[in-house]
């Protein structure tokens, strides 16, 4: 039976590993190297406190348990765990399988004088689930129990879900009768529909299906103070919207248990097309071209050269991959080209219709279609890409990414930015750091940007953690000083909660302040999410 990884992403079942080709372009971009030595379960676990919770029915003070639930997917989640550095853990952990549950835990957690985290699927990479270092115990609850579809509205197109459903079970319980969400972001195995609401998550397909912000039509949260009810309309001028206080709120206001999202027919057709272009300046145009069109496209993915070329050198297949540069070259697409993923989603008439579209458009920035072979494949990999970050591991290699969005003037300006903070950041300690860039997400007014930074672990501890924030405080210093919001896709978190002050201003987050104290005045919920415990970083701009 497969079981989650303790230390690492996703089930144990699943292992990748380096192609040999691949361990060489790596060996060459950033030097050989080896693993450190992982710290063992029993070692680590070992090493957690008594808990310092009173005991209460529903929860459970096991280490095991209370290990899982202190940590997500970031980089300095992974480093504490592999290196058996683990800091503060949660106290307990409980798993609710109802509203009132919720409830009842918030209430006992504020007689006890607890800090409370709610957890989805745990797939954080921004240090969501990290517990403070805090005289107060810290109660985490998992909120995977809280999994069922409630209703379904098929006239109105709503479906209401408990807020801990994984991606999984909420697809499969809509496609059961005939739809569908939509909402792949690349946890979607592992994360929960709550997570992706109160981290205001995007999908790979957002451009066809929305991003949650989008989809989130209403739902319920308990709060410190009680209940919030947002009732699902399909538009209203009355006032601010409540949504919007939900939406990116990262547990900080309460423990959203209820959802309903906006829901789609399933469509009659889906195809991913593999477009390669002769240069980035042609790719920015011809995505920006596309987004702007508004035709209706479910995708559009736009690596850089040297993620292009990363990509090809990491897919293994040395002969085919060979041959496909080959007549790459024969067409114009040789050194510095870049691959363009499309996303055509619906009946077959719309997406003959879209691709006639798109065509003169990729054509006139020199466009060369690999049709659906490529897009086959992304489609058939799209959720175990992550599953090289266990095998890079396993061959001496971190690796991390940040992501921002920005208009589209500020966008070839800002991924030069992020990928040389990143490299000056690992040239500090006299290592070489392998940057690389995507636009993950395109629109008409900009795109996220996407970076990929792999490096050497280091052999302790101490230079591994050194690194990787030398790297994450270079970066994003750098989003700040290019004028880029701190997150497009991943939340706030505690990793980058330092540098939120930047995008909102003293204004702005003298309000969210507010906020905060008015539905949790006791601050049962403040672990560190979203608002800085201390003095945020100097901004590379003016408040608003």
């Amino acid at each position: 039976m497969a079981v989650r990884r303790w230390n690492g992403w996703g089930d144990d079942s699943i292992e990748t590993a380096l192609q040999p080709g691949a361990l060489a372009f790596l060996h060459q971009q950033i030097g050989a190297t080896a693993a450190p030595s992982d710290a063992a379960l029993a070692a680590v676990l070992a090493q957690l406190p008594p808990s310092r919770l009173p005991p209460h029915p529903q929860v459970s003070t096991d280490a095991e348990a209370r290990l899982r639930a202190s940590f997500g997917q970031s980089l300095g989640d992974w480093l504490r765990l592999r290196f058996g550095r683990i800091g503060a853990v949660s106290d307990g952990v409980a798993w609710p399988e109802s509203s009132a549950q919720v409830r009842e835990l918030l209430d006992w957690a504020s007689e006890v004088g607890a800090i409370v985290i709610p957890c989805g699927g745990a797939t954080s990479v921004v240090g969501h689930l990290s517990p403070p270092e805090d005289p107060r115990p810290v109660l985490t609850l998992m909120m995977g129990r809280m999994r069922k579809l409630l209703s379904l509205d098929s006239t109105a197109q709503l479906a209401r879900f408990e807020a801990g459903v994984l991606g999984p079970d909420l697809e499969a319980q809509l496609r059961a009768q005939g739809w569908m969400l939509g909402h792949y972001p690349q946890s979607f195995e592992y994360a929960s529909l709550g997570g992706w609401v109160v981290t205001r998550s995007s999908g790979q397909q957002s451009a066809r299906y929305g991003r949650i912000e989008q989809l989130f039509a209403g739902g319920r949260l308990e709060t410190p103070r009680g209940t919030l009810q947002i009732p699902t309309l399909p538009a209203s001028a009355a006032g601010p919207d409540l949504r919007e206080w939900v939406l990116g709120s990262e547990g900080r206001l309460g423990v959203l248990t209820e959802a309903t999202v906006r829901i789609s027919r399933l469509p009659e057709r889906e195809e991913f097309i593999g477009v390669f272009l002769p240069s980035w300046q042609a790719g920015e145009a011809a995505v920006r071209a596309l987004a702007q069109a508004r035709l209706g496209l479910s995708m559009m993915r736009l690596a850089n050269p040297v993620e292009t070329l990363t990509t090809l050198r990491l897919a293994g297949h040395e002969a085919q991959i060979a041959w496909l540069e080959r007549y790459l070259a024969w067409r114009g697409c040789g050194e510095g080209k870049v691959l363009l993923m499309l996303g055509f989603s619906g009946g077959a008439r719309q997406l003959r219709a879209m691709q006639a579209l798109a065509r003169p458009i990729l054509k006139a920035q020199g466009g060369v279609s690999t049709g659906t072979l490529l897009g086959k494949k992304w489609a058939a990999n799209r959720f175990k890409g992550v599953y090289l970050r266990n095998a890079l591991w396993a061959q001496g290699y971190a690796v991390d990414t940040m992501e921002t969005a920005v208009d589209w003037s500020r966008v070839p300006a800002m991924m030069a930015a992020m990928e040389s903070a990143g490299r000056e950041a690992l040239a500090g300690f006299g290592e070489r750091c392998h940057a690389y860039t995507h636009l993950s997400h395109v629109y008409a007014q900009g795109s996220s940007v996407y970076t990929t930074f792999v490096f050497r672990i280091g052999g302790d501890f101490d230079s591994a953690m050194a690194r990787w924030k030398a790297l994450k405080q270079g970066v994003s210093q750098a989003i700040v000083n290019q004028g880029g919001t701190i997150s497009h896709q991943h939340g706030v978190g505690k990793d980058h909660a330092a540098y939120l002050g930047a995008e909102k201003g003293a204004t702005g987050m003298a309000a969210l302040q507010a906020m905060v104290d008015h539905f949790d005045p006791q601050g049962l919920l403040a672990s560190g999410n979203l608002l800085p415990p201390a003095t945020p970083a100097q901004p590379g701009r003016s408040g608003r």
